[in-house]
């Protein structure tokens, strides 16, 4: 089950998530998951990266942040956006996000 995420409500979403996963896909096609805690300013996500993140970022903008649920079996926040690339991080501008619950119920056992 999904339930979208309207961009205007994404800042309070995030709330509950401080850190996730930035996934980006590297030269040879895979996908590159990377945890970062991140920071929501001026309506983007704003993270430090890495050498290879920021690289796979500049060639493919298009990424994904994977927030995880904070408890067993509750929502976790998906959030697909761009990819700007700094000195030391990546600025993504988000272009949807959607809550997702897990498909087999989990138990916490």
């Amino acid at each position: 089950m999904s339930i979208p995420v309207t961009l205007a409500d994404l800042p309070d979403a995030l709330g509950g998530f401080p850190w996730g996963y930035l996934v980006t896909v590297s030269d040879d096609l895979r996908a590159h998951s990377l945890a970062v805690p991140t920071d929501w300013r001026a309506g983007a996500l704003h993270m430090q990266a890495g050498r290879g993140t920021r690289a796979n970022a500049t060639v493919r903008p298009q990424v994904t942040l994977v927030f995880p649920s904070p408890e067993p079996g509750a929502f976790s926040l998906i959030v697909d956006g761009t990819a700007t690339v700094h000195d030391d991080g990546v600025t993504v501008s988000p272009s949807s996000a959607v809550l997702h619950r897990p498909a087999i119920p989990i138990d916490g056992g």
